[in-house]
């Protein structure tokens, strides 16, 4: 069944969408992550315009990740401090990333970047995934320990100044590098559509050292307001914003999920970082085959959605 997209201003296949909403709802709720990096390919791949794409994709991953950010609440498996402290970076990440969306767009280069973005980005990422990943599987069959960095060990950040005590966490650390981690994933997310919640968790876990009691729960409180202030932002400046799209995503997402959550508890926790990695890899890959291919049409006079910059 055909639907006509009002701003991406093509018509698609209900189901095809449908399907593609619990496929990335399944693998969202396996890995627990927002799957906007997988998404937001996905999108453009069946002929979405990457603009819209991004635009769209940001209000499915506040959806998304509103249910789970109320779950952690309940059972206090969130640090309010650490989360407001996030959301000072994050904001501004965010509102800097739509600035530079409109700025790419104005020049025509946003589709360019967006694809080199996912290359760099996904490539660099799920390779260490994979390998920590892979390193963690081999040394649980040699009957060593999985995992050899413990959150609540010190390094060079803790000796930064401006510390604060974020007690849920039982963390004493500086709030410099946890706003910049913030500002990152804002402008990513803002620029690529993306909740950034598979770079964010590790960051949190490793660099900042926050105990995984937390980090899930409050990475879910950054990435759900940060999409709805990048959401908004597109919807104003730059109109691209597509609620239908987003919508059937949305009710493929959450159908999704429910069986990914219920799969990833049988997975070893090794296993799963193994398998994020091959597809976050494999998602990279696929942005490099399409920027070094020859396309079928050379050129195109076809409007990308939206309002015209």
């Amino acid at each position: 069944m055909q639907l006509y997209l009002p701003i991406a201003d093509i018509p698609v296949n209900v189901f095809l969408i449908l399907a593609m909403g619990a496929a990335v709802g399944f693998v969202s709720g396996m890995f627990g992550i927002g799957g906007g990096f997988l998404m937001t390919p996905l999108l453009i791949f069946v002929g979405i315009a990457p603009a819209v794409a991004v635009a769209s994709v940001a209000s499915h991953i506040a959806a998304s990740s509103f249910s789970g950010a109320i779950s952690y609440w309940r059972r206090r498996a969130i640090d309010p401090l650490l989360a407001a402290v996030l959301l000072v970076g994050g904001t501004l990440g965010t509102a800097l990333g739509v600035w530079t969306f409109t700025f790419l767009r104005s020049l025509g280069q946003l589709d360019l970047m967006i694809a080199l973005s996912y290359v760099i980005l996904l490539s660099t990422v799920g390779g260490l995934m994979f390998w920590e990943g892979l390193r963690a599987m081999l040394r649980s069959r040699r009957g060593g320990p999985v995992t050899l960095r413990k959150p609540g060990s010190h390094g060079w950040i803790h000796g930064l100044p401006l510390k604060l005590r974020f007690k849920r966490s039982k963390i004493y650390l500086s709030v410099i590098p946890v706003v910049v981690v913030g500002l990152v994933i804002g402008f990513i997310g803002a620029v690529m559509g993306i909740g950034g919640g598979f770079i964010l968790v590790p960051l949190m876990i490793y660099v900042l050292r926050v105990p995984t009691s937390t980090v899930i729960g409050t990475s879910m409180v950054l990435t759900l307001v940060t999409m709805v202030f990048a959401t908004m932002l597109h919807a104003v400046t730059n109109h691209l914003v597509d609620a239908v799209l987003a919508l059937i995503l949305m009710i493929g997402g959450v159908t999704g999920a429910q069986f990914g959550a219920r799969a990833g508890q049988k997975i070893r926790g090794e296993h799963l970082r193994l398998l994020l990695g091959l597809l976050v890899l494999a998602v990279g890959i696929r942005f490099a085959v399409e920027l070094v291919i020859r396309p079928q049409d050379l050129f195109s006079i076809r409007e990308t959605g939206g309002a015209p910059p």
